[in-house]
């Protein structure tokens, strides 16, 4: 096979990846592997491994390398099954580099997964806003039992994927709006954010919510010329948050009286055990950890019961079996549980050299779309929240999705605005940033 074939075949299979995940896992994982294999055989074809150089790649090699140690039988807690799921984790990183160096090189191809990213982010508002008027989705599944919007899915986890897809969905939208400078245009580019804000306070995810302000509040920072829309935005959230315990009761409980009250006793909430006891697993196993899922396989264990009463189990013997999971809820918890003190300071190093990337020249020449993709990185890999495991594919593989999409645009960016002779570089002599708020 030709390496153009090899490149149409991996671009089809990132399209697919995204909507796949929102509704076939196993779909999205098979998509994954295939970008990454095909991939690999083009590296092996054309003898180009430079991929391998970059500071982000070898930082993560490092991580996943450590992850494998941990999980070896005998060192590890979860035996084989553990160390083949180490071992198999390598692929989100060939992925996330397979659309870094090769996938997403054309900007065609870039425009592309904007469209279909904006095309899933629709679904999920959309069918949200459905359930929010009628009281069930298309598919006939009613809110959830805390009045959550559950969007197109069967239960609540419509927020996650939509606060991911947001930024670098929106930005580039609001950004042409604003540049057009009609009256018209000018009012979609404050209702555009607007109701996506809304959308999101509707669906009623705690976290997802945040997680959205704080994209959007780092957005304009970065985004001079869309504070404006951008700060009406949260300041329309803020106004229907404030009016949710009228107009819709099930989010205001959410959101505010339910969310308030975790808060206050944290220690001893859900979110509060689960921290304690994957810090309870760190303490035994300080160095190397209990493997990957580590969480998973010693939730239970009494050697890490401190004499808890989990709320929601009142006949709990005080170990807190009843209330386990199968992660700790948070990516920097779940990296010290698997690999110990060295798996959690090499994941964090991974972490920052990713963000690293994304922002190169951000500052000086910030674009919406970049910007939105820089902001979704930080959302998801912000320390101080609760998340879904860090691999599993419905989130894990739409993070990698996107951190490809951002490394292939700072990558894009950044060979065209140093090209000697080239008009970013003329532009930049004169003192002008080159305009590229959408790939191209």
């Amino acid at each position: 096979m030709t390496e153009a074939r090899l490149l149409r075949v991996a671009l089809a299979a990132t399209l697919l990846t995204v909507p796949f995940m929102l509704h076939a896992f196993a779909f999205a994982e098979a998509t994954i592997g295939l970008t990454s294999g095909c991939f690999l055989i083009r590296c092996a074809l054309a003898g180009d491994w430079r991929f391998l150089r970059g500071t982000w790649m070898r930082v993560g090699l490092a991580w996943w390398g450590w992850l494998v140690i941990c999980s070896l039988p005998g060192i590890g807690a979860g035996g084989w099954p553990s160390l083949v799921q180490a071992l198999v984790t390598v692929r989100y990183l060939v992925f996330a580099a397979a659309l870094e160096h090769w996938v997403l090189a054309d900007g065609a191809a870039r425009r592309w997964l904007l469209g279909v990213l904006a095309a899933c982010a629709a679904w999920i508002a959309g069918q949200a806003l459905v359930q929010a008027v009628f009281g069930h989705n298309l598919f006939g599944n009613p809110r959830w039992g805390d009045g959550e919007l559950t969007g197109p899915f069967n239960k609540p986890r419509a927020g996650a994927p939509l606060s991911r897809l947001l930024p670098p969905v929106l930005l580039p939208a609001v950004d042409a709006l604003v540049r057009r400078r009609t009256a018209w245009a000018l009012a979609g580019a404050i209702a555009l954010p607007a109701l996506a804000v809304v959308v999101m306070v509707l669906i009623g995810q705690r976290m997802p919510l945040l997680l959205t302000v704080l994209g959007l509040l780092v957005s304009a920072l970065l985004l001079r010329g869309l504070r404006g829309p951008v700060l009406a935005a949260l300041a329309a959230g803020a106004l229907l948050l404030a009016a949710s315990a009228v107009v819709s009761p099930p989010s205001f409980y959410r959101l505010v009286t339910k969310f308030s009250a975790q808060m206050e006793s944290f220690p001893q909430s859900p979110y509060g055990l689960l921290a304690a006891r994957a810090l309870a697993m760190a303490a035994e196993h300080p160095w190397h950890g209990r493997g990957f899922n580590g969480f998973r396989t010693g939730c239970d264990d009494p050697r890490y019961f401190h004499g808890w009463h989990w709320p929601a189990d009142p006949k709990d013997d005080g170990g807190g079996a009843a209330g386990c999971n199968i992660h700790p809820h948070n990516h920097y918890m779940q990296a010290l549980t698997d690999a110990g003190i060295p798996g959690l300071a090499l994941f964090a190093a991974l972490v920052l050299a990713w963000l690293a990337v994304l922002a190169r020249g951000l500052w000086a020449r910030p674009t919406p779309l970049r910007v939105g993709l820089f902001a979704t990185a930080l959302m998801s890999q912000w320390p101080l929240a609760s998340t879904s495991s860090a691999f599993a594919v419905e989130i894990g593989g739409l993070f990698f999705v996107l951190l490809g999409f951002g490394l292939a645009e700072a990558r894009y960016q950044t060979s065209f605005a140093s090209v000697a002779g080239s008009p970013a570089a003329r532009l930049e002599k004169a003192g002008v940033s080159p305009r590229a708020s959408a790939p191209s």
